[in-house]
């Protein structure tokens, strides 16, 4: 009876039903602070007072306020990465607005069009420098999927391989290299470690997760060689998709040059905010957007992140409700009466991991609510403070992977369907989520074992 009174079980519960049942996933995350603040220590102590007091409905009401100023305090704590995502977003779309992707692709397919392995891992290699490199994120996948369907067509590729290979490149590398939106998940995962009393470095978190994007390689292989590799018949549409000729003009020199400095000062000043305007700023001053195109690229950037940004702010908030309530150190100490020995801590953790991530939809937002719980309750079950990064890491990582409401589901869906024949969920959430939530839930549990 404990765990159903419990804010954090409450919560969390409520939280993953309204996502279930397809509720805006910011609206579920307010409503489930509002559970875990009403509930919680403080939330109990009101409800004994109103049980004996004529003026229940005052005591409600400070209980509610107690929690929302809490809720706002706590999303300061990623203040930095939602502007990230916003600036980001915005060079994403000037990217959009060049022919630097579709040069990228016609330099690729001239090589590689007749060979149908080499084309999916090749697409996951550019996928992947949508994260890092260029960091565009999803951007790519409109310009670059749908002049490719007539091809896949052609050599009877399984879409379901595409899926894949494009979850793969959203992916792994944020969960691999803190650097571009990697830089943005080891930075949280870093400060919410932090934000509950212990200190680590982005090399710290950087030398344990290279086990999840080996996890990751291990799910892409399995998808491309052996679970999609039979050949799929695809109906020819009557919409011809083309890939465009396009060659490197000064428009598309200065856009490399603005992410060129975008990654630079990212590296130098240890700041993706500050990288991610200075590129822009770059593209802007050198003329590679026109000067009455700035707010088309602003809004464009907007619409792309701002919904992220603001998921990821709410869910510091969450973090921070979960945390001031005291209800956390309850629940930490009613599971190690139940859990017996590291490994089915280990399990547990990542499940639960599993389960958040896939009703928020957002890796990045999972973060700030998982760390809370899994930092003391790690240490009380005698993790290593590598093995509790890479718990947190991997549990943030999946369900990313076959959530509905992820990015990294929605992106490949929005390319691979240009023609009507890509069912999100069975061809794209069902076969990510067989491929990359199994191995990253196996090399999770073995890794934390083994780094402890």
């Amino acid at each position: 009876m404990a765990l159903l009174s419990n804010a954090v079980i409450v919560s969390v519960a409520v939280m993953a039903i309204l996502c279930l049942l397809r509720l805006n996933v910011l609206l579920a995350i307010i409503i489930a602070t509002l559970c875990a603040g009403i509930i919680s220590q403080y939330g109990q102590h009101s409800m004994q007072e109103m049980a004996q007091s004529l003026d229940a409905v005052t005591l409600l009401k400070e209980s509610i306020q107690n929690t929302i100023q809490i809720f706002i305090e706590g999303m300061s704590g990623n203040l930095e990465t939602a502007l990230s995502y916003i600036l980001l977003g915005s060079l994403a779309v000037a990217v959009s607005r060049t022919h630097l992707t579709i040069f990228l692709l016609n330099a690729i397919t001239k090589v590689i069009s007749n060979h149908r392995i080499i084309l999916l891992f090749s697409i996951a290699l550019i996928a992947c420098f949508s994260q890092n490199l260029i960091p565009i994120h999803i951007a790519f996948i409109p310009i670059l999927i749908p002049p490719l369907l007539g091809l896949f067509n052609r050599l009877k590729i399984d879409r379901r391989a595409v899926a894949c290979a494009l979850t793969f490149g959203l992916k792994a590398p944020y969960v691999t290299i803190g650097v571009g939106f990697g830089y943005i998940f080891h930075t949280t995962i870093k400060k919410q470690m932090e934000e509950n009393g212990v200190n680590v470095s982005l090399g710290d978190i950087g030398n344990v997760m290279w086990i999840g994007g080996l996890a990751m390689l291990v799910g892409l292989i399995l998808a491309v060689l052996v679970f999609y590799r039979k050949d799929r018949i695809y109906a020819e549409n009557a919409e011809s998709f083309q890939v465009q000729d396009a060659s490197m003009g000064y428009k598309e020199w200065v856009t490399l040059l603005g992410l060129v400095v975008a990654i630079v000062v990212q590296l130098q000043f240890e700041s993706l905010p500050l990288g991610a305007f200075l590129g822009l700023m770059t593209i802007i001053l050198l003329k590679g957007i026109a000067w009455n195109e700035i707010d088309d690229i602003m809004e464009g950037g907007l619409k792309m992140m701002a919904f992220i940004a603001f998921v990821m702010l709410v869910a510091a908030g969450y973090g921070k409700v979960l945390n001031a309530g005291g209800d956390v150190e309850s629940l930490v100490n009613m599971i190690k009466l139940v859990v017996n020995g590291q490994f089915a801590g280990a399990v547990l953790m990542l499940f639960v991991g599993l389960l958040v991530t896939m009703g928020i939809g957002t890796s990045f937002g999972t973060i700030p609510i998982i760390t809370t719980i899994y930092l003391p309750l790690g240490l009380a079950l005698g993790f290593s403070i590598p093995s509790i990064i890479l718990l947190i890491g991997i549990a943030g990582a999946l369900g990313d992977a076959g959530s509905p409401a992820s990015d990294s589901t929605l992106g490949p869906t929005s390319g691979l369907n240009a023609d009507g024949q890509h069912n999100h969920i069975w061809d794209t959430c069902i076969p990510t989520f067989v491929a990359y939530n199994i191995p990253l839930f196996i090399f999770g549990v073995i890794g934390a074992l083994q780094l402890s």
